[in-house]
């Protein structure tokens, strides 16, 4: 099982792990870059750190390509992210002919729960 390999998610400090077929997690250990100017984490980092999470829910190809296109992408917010790290936890919630629908939960390391999301990918092979 292979994880996409792309210079973003590198810049940013993602740290993968599959837990099963159907979960993986995204890890980032948070670092001064991430946080806004209210002193937390930024919200496009979140939505980046959900979408990633969900598109390795697919596993990439052999060059590390994603087969997981992202088509519809919905991020909610429920508190204020801070902390030394932020977890997302994305399911397959159904996968079809051409389409994936996941949903993604992020928690910090005190597994406080900070943002929600959903997705639909377009499945690539």
């Amino acid at each position: 099982m292979s994880f996409i390999k792309q210079p973003f998610d590198e810049f940013l400090g993602f740290v993968y792990e599959r837990v099963s077929p159907n979960e993986v997690h995204v890890t980032l250990p948070l670092q001064p870059l991430h946080i806004n100017s209210v002193g937390i984490v930024h919200g496009g980092i979140i939505s980046a750190l959900v979408d990633v999470a969900m598109s390795n829910l697919m596993d990439a190809d052999e060059a590390g390509v994603q087969n997981a296109v992202t088509i519809d992408l919905h991020t909610t917010f429920l508190q204020g992210a801070k902390g030394k790290s932020l977890t997302a936890v994305a399911t397959i919630v159904k996968t079809g002919r051409t389409l994936m629908y996941a949903d993604c939960q992020v928690v910090n390391e005190e597994n406080l729960l900070v943002a929600r999301a959903t997705g639909t990918f377009f499945v690539r092979k």
